[in-house]
């Protein structure tokens, strides 16, 4: 695949990309597993749980690991240029008419609108990463450990991802030992 055709791509799912991340798995399995058959959809998983996991945006991260797996360093610059494209000239056009913007009705309901429907895509989003889950009991425990810091202790996002992160590789170190 050219990188051109690649930029292409991905400035086609940065135009449709509202919502972020979460979003962003769904149009991605569509567009790079069923559709081009490029990838493997353990492989999208994979990089969606990285890109979850390290610093910056999660479309951000997720665009480039597939680049960088199409079309190595140069894939990886041309997907993010590609995703952040037309999201990039948006903003710049839309905050020079943002206050008349905010107020108008029309664009308020757009947005509530737009609110439900990525509502929708995180749902999918889990949904498909359960799927594709390999769970067994650790799975369990794990998950309502992290559930539980999250909403009981209220411990951040990234707390909840270290510390899982850490038990994880200690209990893959005790399995690889036994």
């Amino acid at each position: 695949m050219p990188l051109l055709r690649l930029f292409l791509i991905f400035v086609k799912i940065g135009a449709i990309l509202l919502g972020g991340g979460y979003v962003i798995f769904p149009i991605m399995s569509n567009e790079f597993v069923e559709k081009r058959q490029l990838i493997k959809q353990d492989e999208l998983v994979d990089y969606f749980a990285l890109s979850q996991s390290l610093p910056g945006i999660i479309a951000a991260n997720m665009t480039m690991f597939i680049g960088y797996k199409l079309k190595g360093k140069l894939g990886a610059i041309a997907a993010m240029l590609g995703v952040i494209f037309v999201p990039f000239w948006t903003i710049l056009i839309l905050a020079a008419v943002l206050n008349a913007l905010v107020s108008n009705s029309c664009v308020q309901g757009g947005l509530w609108g737009v609110g439900i429907a990525v509502i929708a895509l995180i749902m999918l989003t889990v949904r498909e990463v359960w799927q594709k889950s390999k769970r067994g009991i650790f799975f369990y425990i794990i998950f309502l450990g992290a559930l539980i810091s999250l909403l009981i202790f209220k411990l951040t996002p990234v707390q909840t991802i270290l510390i899982f992160s850490v038990i994880g590789i200690l209990v893959k170190s005790i399995r690889r030992q036994a």
